[in-house]
């Protein structure tokens, strides 16, 4: 390797560590705005815990917004900022759910000091909010009860509660915001076909709220007794799940068209992620208001990097 090589490899490093990632200026005579999303930088080493390292392995990353690409300012790494976590359960899921209700509370306890927890059940017509946002971890672990496992509590669609808990994250200071879901994803207001379910208003409302409250939403596949042992249900159930998830820059979590056995793994994967979350800053060079499609990709094959699909501008 040269020695000019070896300067610019030390340099981009240099610059890499303090977060900034050098790319072409937008011209002088272009109206820009700042945009920040959250996005997780994850390896094929996940067992891995250095955060500056990982980041050093994303190598240089690209956003493209309306598939035009932009200028990044930063990267900073967001583990010390607060993170508020809304827990929605489906009040339907088949009665085997309550098996899964201690992993929960493990999980819940589990979380840094000062993370705040609110819990809740979405049924037939309301959210039914066991616990408000608190860093009481252990009073938030013990709001948690069985499931009522009734069709006669069965919401109209999942995602009416979704948008419900996402305007409940007003009450708590900006940071980190999650919300994780655990539902057979299921909305038939709309008819039973595949398309009627994974393209529901209800589920296109929560998403897009998702969006402009920077909610990344982490759906768990359970099924309900209606759905359980239907393969088309649970399909289409966690097709519209993967959608939600995956467009707010979270992850879906199912294991086959049954129930999991356990959602231990799940959650490992979970702290994974959140442990490697960034705040990506660019420059915008888009100023009309409207929908913006994102696409955050990094050099390296062996890195995925998890983000929001797009985001509202108004």
């Amino acid at each position: 390797m040269s020695l000019k090589s070896v300067i610019l490899l030390v340099f981009s490093t240099v610059l890499a560590c303090a977060g900034i990632i050098p790319a072409q200026p937008p011209a002088s005579n272009q109206v820009v705005r700042t945009v920040t999303i959250p996005i997780s930088i994850l390896s094929d080493k996940d067992s891995r815990a250095g955060q500056s390292e990982e980041f050093v392995q994303a190598e240089t990353l690209t956003v493209r917004e309306a598939g035009d690409e932009q200028q990044i300012l930063s990267i900073r790494s967001v583990s010390d900022s607060p993170l508020s976590i809304a827990l929605l359960i489906q009040d339907d899921l088949a009665s085997g759910f309550n098996l899964q209700i201690p992993d929960i509370q493990k999980f819940i306890r589990s979380l840094p000091k000062g993370t705040r927890v609110m819990t809740a059940y979405s049924r037939s017509g309301s959210v039914q909010i066991r616990q408000r946002f608190t860093d009481d971890l252990e009073a938030a672990a013990k709001s948690l009860r069985i499931v009522v496992g009734s069709p006669a509590v069965s919401p109209r669609s999942p995602y009416q509660g979704v948008s419900d808990m996402i305007g409940r994250f007003d009450a708590v200071p900006t940071g980190r915001r999650a919300l994780l879901l655990f539902s057979d994803g299921l909305d038939t207001s709309e008819g039973v076909s595949l398309a009627s379910i994974s393209q529901s208003f209800d589920l296109g409302q929560a998403l897009l709220k998702a969006q402009r409250k920077g909610v990344a939403v982490y759906s768990f596949y359970s099924p309900t007794i209606t759905a359980e042992g239907n393969s088309t249900f649970a399909f289409a159930g966690q097709g519209a799940l993967n959608k939600l998830s995956e467009e707010t820059g979270g992850r879906a979590f199912f294991q086959g068209t049954l129930a999991p056995i356990s959602f231990e793994p799940f959650f490992r994967d979970l702290v994974v992620a959140l442990n490697r979350q960034f705040a990506l800053t660019y420059l915008s060079t888009h100023m009309k208001k409207g929908y913006y499609k994102v696409k955050v990709e990094s050099t390296n094959p062996a890195v995925r990097v998890d983000h929001p699909k797009g985001y509202y501008y108004r």
